[in-house]
């Protein structure tokens, strides 16, 4: 579902696109906008969090594992906004601190054998994984000259996280166990969006997406870390960017 929604928030920013640049010139709103070195502003988004999974090896055969499946949960996130211009108002420094919230899911299937002979039965085990992060994102953002109150830009750098919820020093229960996950994170991260000049304040309609550079699964030998080589975290974001 929620990659249903990506694609069409795409779409519908490339058709409004179209359509901007179609419009004849009209009188621009916030003219004095790109002549400013310093913009604040605030976010307001949804994410999407999963992971990109890497079972080891013969799990199957070390641990009788037929499957992990990865599903992504939806979140959402808040963040205050500063961004710089670099000499020009195509090329802009952006810092975003966000505090965001993510679910992810990872199942677990099994074969367990039945009493009756030449015949199977699949069991799964569910883990939850919850996360509460201070995101810290640096982005370069080229940005298209504006027509009329309309622009489109692109984006690319790095986020550092810090999840608030991570269980990385807690003690294992190998009663009930549970996934570890580092505390701290890097990712890289890519996107784009479309402005739009309001009379007194820019709106921006951003979707991007980041990926961990190495592995944040943290491997105590559980039984539920043990069938799994490497975890990296991927978020979609996609959010409402309000800048004065």
């Amino acid at each position: 579902m929620l990659i249903h929604i990506k694609y069409w928030i795409f779409l519908i920013v490339l058709l409004g696109s179209s359509l901007l640049f179609a419009q004849p010139e009209k009188v621009k709103n916030y003219r004095k906008f790109d002549n400013r070195l310093l913009h604040f502003g605030f976010t307001l988004g949804f994410n999407s969090a999963d992971f990109s999974t890497y079972p080891v090896t013969g799990a199957y055969e070390l641990y009788g594992v037929t499957a992990i499946e990865n599903k992504s949960q939806p979140g959402g996130q808040v963040g205050i906004l500063t961004t710089m211009k670099l000499g020009h108002p195509v090329a802009r420094l952006r810092f975003i601190p966000t505090l965001s919230f993510q679910e992810r899911v990872l199942t677990y299937y099994y074969l367990n054998p039945s009493p009756n002979p030449g015949k199977k039965l699949e069991i799964t085990n569910e883990e939850r994984l919850n996360s509460v992060n201070i995101d810290l994102p640096l982005m370069l953002q080229f940005r298209t000259t504006r027509y009329n109150n309309f622009a489109a830009y692109a984006l690319v750098g790095a986020q550092y996280s810090v999840d608030l919820q991570s269980q990385e020093k807690v003690t294992q229960s190998y009663n009930n166990p549970f996934i570890k996950i580092k505390k701290h994170d890097y990712q890289g991260q890519v996107g784009g969006g479309v402005e739009f000049f309001l009379p007194y304040f820019k709106l921006g309609l951003e979707l991007k997406y980041s990926q961990s550079f190495g592995n944040v699964m943290v491997q105590d030998e559980s039984p539920v870390s043990l069938p799994l080589d490497r975890l990296y975290n991927r978020v979609w974001w996609f959010s409402l960017i309000f800048e004065g």
